[in-house]
């Protein structure tokens, strides 16, 4: 499937490109170009106007957000008020083990191997309230 549209917004690329679309091309495409475009996508090549890979490549650059479940948030939380795991669980009701787990969840969603580091990452990424 190769696209030729008017619309270049990162929604509509995503759209075509989930939706199996091997080009994407702008209408300021000229005859010519596109004539090589419907060639070269009967090839199985990727045909991408300028505009639209630059913006891909903006897309694909752009950090994952990071999401943490509610009870990561809570056991975070709790990190930041100075709680030991053994806190943490009693404050929450959960074993100190799963006071772990969470821990090491939200260390790997942070990218961070320590409780003190992950505090300031979710911090500085609102994932904690100040």
């Amino acid at each position: 499937m190769l696209i030729l549209t008017t619309y270049d917004t990162d929604v509509e690329i995503e759209r075509a490109v989930e939706a199996g679309a091997v080009g994407y091309l702008l209408k300021d495409t000229t005859a010519e170009q596109l004539a090589e475009a419907v060639r070269s996508a009967a090839r199985g090549e990727t045909v991408l106007a300028p505009r639209v890979a630059e913006r891909l490549v903006a897309l694909m650059r752009r950090p994952a957000p990071v999401v943490l479940t509610p009870r990561e948030r809570d056991v975070l939380g709790a990190v930041a008020d100075g709680l030991s795991n053994a806190e943490i669980g009693r404050r929450l009701v959960i074993a100190e083990a799963t006071v772990k787990t969470h821990l090491l969840r939200v260390f790997a969603k942070l990218d961070v191997s320590d409780r003190t580091h992950a505090v300031v990452v979710a911090l500085e990424k609102g994932l904690l309230p100040r």
